[in-house]
This record gives structure tokens, sequence and C-alpha cells, in this order.
């Protein structure tokens, strides 16, 4: 069985994959003093309380975009797993895509991870919309090349550095308005509406230029935690793939294994 880790700078998404089948996934919030031990007691007690132990596991992969975090996984995989894992992006796990940016080196394992899942899944030229720490969009053509993109604040940065700049605005928390109306009532009401309403126009108005300068038609695919908080009030988005960077981690582990 596969454990399949996406260290993201919020979480850490670690899970078992048999097959085609996400088995189970557990996170916990990103911290790169966070030793490789400690990793292990929260990780197996999960893993024994769901059914599994380690022996299990029979390889381990990581995407980081955390690079102080690295260490402390690899451990973790190496100590409790007994297995050296596989670094995605390195020897022998290359990404295998043109990345047809100015700086490829400087792209997030992430978005390349979900570039190489969206191509595999769909096809054609798509846009990645990922509501992380900050929300991106990727540009993928119909070769599987990556072409660039967009990085804004995130849903809760923005509303976090709102509150810790304004003294009066309370903290609140994200949800979907209860009314489709933009005028707030209340401070609470105003801010909800501003953050929710605010990203809907992010989100149409940047995918909408995106698609004028592709000049084809582009499937839309939303993933992160955040995605589906969108779904009811636009149709921006043709598919939510919430699982999308651990798909992408399985197709490169399967593709290793087939060479």
């Amino acid at each position: 069985m596969l454990l399949a880790i996406d260290a993201g700078n919020t979480n850490v998404v670690f899970a078992l994959v048999e097959g085609d089948s996400i088995v189970a996934r557990w996170r916990i919030a990103t911290d790169a003093r966070r030793t490789a031990d400690e990793y292990a007691v929260w990780l197996s007690q999960l893993m024994h309380l769901t059914g599994y132990s380690v022996d299990i596991v029979e390889t381990v992969i990581i995407a980081t975009v955390v690079p102080r975090a690295l260490h402390n996984l690899t451990v973790l995989a190496e100590k409790y797993f007994k297995r050296t894992p596989l670094i995605a992006g390195r020897a022998p796990l290359e990404w295998g895509i043109h990345l047809d940016v100015v700086e490829p080196s400087t792209v997030g394992a992430d978005r390349v991870v979900n570039t190489i899942a969206a191509h595999t899944l769909h096809g054609g030229d798509l846009i990645v919309i990922d509501f992380g720490t900050a929300t991106t969009f990727d540009v993928i053509d119909y070769t599987g090349a990556y072409k660039g993109g967009i990085i804004a604040p995130g849903i809760n940065l923005s509303l976090d550095a709102l509150v810790v700049a304004a003294a009066k605005l309370p903290r609140i928390a994200i949800e979907t308005p209860v009314s489709t109306s933009v005028i707030g009532r209340t401070t609470e009401d105003q801010m909800v509406i501003g953050i929710y309403w605010g990203y809907v126009g992010l989100i149409e108005g940047l995918t909408e230029r995106i698609k004028a300068e592709v000049g084809r038609p582009v499937k839309v695919i939303a993933t992160g935690g955040l995605a589906t908080l969108f779904e009811r009030h636009s149709n921006v988005f043709d598919v939510i793939e919430p699982d999308l960077t651990i798909r992408g981690l399985t197709i490169m582990w399967k593709r290793l294994a087939k060479q």
C-alpha cells in the first residue's frame, strides 16, 4: 500500500492508497519543527484506529512546499515505515512534464503534481484552481504542459489580515452567505459578504480572463478544502477534485512502477 504525503503551508495530508482508491486520509497542521517521532505517534494511532498497521505501507511518496518539513518526514518514512521515501520532482520521481515558464525550479511541487493529475484525469486545456493557503490558478495546455498561472492571497489569509489590521472587526467563520444580497446589515454580514462574494468575483473574473487568453475551450477544475464553498453560487467549476494532489502522487508512483 502507498502512503502519500502532501505537505502544504497550512496542513500536511497523509493518505493511504490502494490501487486507485484512497482508503484513508488524515491531516495535521504544518509545523516545520514537528519531529519524526511526533508524526509517528500521531499517525500510528490514527492508522490503528482505522484498522491499519504501519507494516502495510510498501512505498512512501512525499510532495512538499515546505523545505524545512522534508527532513522530518523523510526520517518518519525511514525510521518508522522502514522505507526510503520517493520525493516528487527528484530522481527517480522526476516530473515528466514540460514546465513552460521562465523559472521552472520555482514552481511549487503541489502545483506540478496537480498538473499531472488534472491532465491524466481530464485532458484538454485546463485551469486548476486550488484553494489553499494561497488561491492559485494553474494553466495546463492540451499537451499536458504547465503554462503558468496566478497566485492570489488565500481566503483564510485574507480574513486573518483583515482582522489583524482592523482592531474592531471580529473573527468570523468563512461560510456561504444565507442571503444572496450583497448589502450587509451587520458588521459580521458585511465581512462575510466581502470575503465570500469578493472571492466569487475574483474566481470568475480571473477565470474568464484566462479563458480569453487561451482562446480554446477550457475545463475548470477546483481543488482544496474550500472549493465546495463556492459551488452553490457559481457555475465556474466544471469539476471538483478534492484529492487532486494525492491522486497526482499516485499517478506518478504508478508510472515509476511501470518503468
